[in-house]
């Protein structure tokens, strides 16, 4: 599908957003560094923790408000929080004024808006893109996410640690935009439904009833229930990639000398290892998800799992600058192999009017993992980077077997379906 055929509405998140993304990731990756020095290890991992229970809330909360009050309606309201929480971020850490809590609390405040930004982001997709498109679709904006990962980084590992009011700012300022351009520029493409009646529409315990009984039908889904846990599993993995390893590339590569001449710290190699995944993702996406769509989807997500494992065990073993960059060459295939497919395998589970909410659902597999996934830095302290790496890869293993069991039974459910 050509970009010039694209719906308006994508066109011009497509633009935003890439835009958005890049101002995001020049401090996001560097932020478990800062709240690890400022906080502590231990601490830092536990308020992380604490931080994603509310952003799990939220995207129960955004998925069944993208169904119920519109896709546009709630990415304007979410860029616009967002944007007001990094100019609260940005405040905190002003030449004026400096107070790492009130930071952490607008972190908090700003992941909380982004969960929200993400099922009627998805939603929208499905809306307008035929079935056979949206996995290419969905992989251009994945690209587009990933080019921002090149150039954030980049620009973060020069000016995060003298800078980082400046680029705060900026991002707020530029979410804010996003979210004017989004109210100005884009239509609502919410399916027509069956209104609530009015007399129950303006109170807040019918709101949450029917969002309970909505999440209680796709609980019920099992293979869309393994789906989640199996994400769960191997997330423990990829989101260690802004969470563990910069503490832990700084932790043991302090400096090293390249062609003899340049000197590179531990926060630098990060950097510079996470723009080489953003750039093999942007390069590679389309191409990676048209030759994995020639495969069995069962094969596809085992096949990252294994790979995801792998690489982690890699990580765990090297503690120099090539070793990073081979490291993250594999992390990256795994990453690259199921990116395409995952919306559009969850747009197969979901009936058109719960689109929003499947998909909300389904990122619990990313807010989850976020949630759980900081204990692993204090756990360092605890067993040892080894054994920490050893038990991200189990979990890994352990998602592969889990996704063999779920498309067995989507395949037994797709039977009995076509006998009816």
């Amino acid at each position: 599908m050509r970009l010039k055929d694209w719906d308006r509405n994508l066109k011009v998140r497509l633009f935003g957003e890439s835009i958005m993304n890049i101002s995001y990731w020049m401090f996001f990756p560097f932020l478990t560094i800062y709240f690890a020095d400022e906080f502590g290890k231990n601490k830092a991992g536990f308020l992380l923790i604490f931080s994603q229970v509310f952003s799990v809330l939220a995207n129960l909360m955004g998925g069944y408000c993208a169904d119920r009050f519109g896709r546009k309606r709630m990415l304007v309201l979410s860029s616009i929080g967002q944007g007001l929480a990094f100019l609260t971020f940005a405040i905190a850490g002003s030449p004026w004024f400096r107070s790492p809590w009130l930071g952490f609390v607008a972190f908090s405040i700003a992941g909380v808006f982004g969960s929200l930004y993400w099922p009627a982001s998805q939603a929208m997709v499905a809306d307008v893109v035929a079935e056979k498109n949206r996995s290419e679709v969905f992989a251009v904006f994945y690209t587009s996410i990933n080019i921002a990962v090149v150039v954030g980084p980049l620009i973060g590992a020069i000016f995060f640690e003298d800078y980082r009011f400046q680029l705060l700012f900026a991002a707020g300022i530029i979410c804010l935009l996003l979210g004017l351009t989004l109210a100005k520029w884009t239509r609502e493409t919410k399916p027509v439904r069956n209104t609530i009646s009015t007399d129950h529409a303006g109170k807040w315990y019918y709101f949450l009833q029917n969002q309970l009984k909505d999440y209680s039908l796709i609980s019920k889904d099992k293979t869309f229930l393994l789906y989640i846990l199996a994400g769960i599993l191997v997330g423990q993995t990829f989101v260690q990639l802004d969470l563990l390893l910069p503490v832990y590339i700084k932790d043991v590569l302090k400096s090293e000398t390249l062609f003899s001449t340049v000197t590179v710290k531990g926060a630098q190699v990060f950097g510079i290892v996470l723009a080489e995944n953003g750039l093999l993702v942007a390069l590679l996406t389309v191409w990676v998800t048209k030759w994995m769509e020639q495969f069995y989807e069962r094969n596809v997500f085992m096949l990252s799992s294994i790979i995801y494992a792998v690489s982690v065990v890699f990580f765990s073993l090297t503690h120099s600058f090539w070793g990073f960059v081979l490291a993250m060459a594999i992390y990256t295939f795994g990453e690259l192999t199921s990116t395409g497919i995952q919306q559009g395998f969850v747009s197969k589970l979901a009936p058109e009017h719960m689109r929003g909410q499947y998909f909300a659902a389904s990122s619990l597999r990313w807010t989850f993992s976020r949630m759980i996934a900081p204990i692993f830095i204090p756990m360092t302290a605890w067993i040892g980077y080894g054994w920490t790496f050893f038990i991200l890869a189990l979990l890994a293993i352990l998602s592969a077997g889990l996704y063999w069991v779920m498309f067995y039974l989507f395949e037994k459910r797709k039977f009995s379906l076509s006998s009816v």
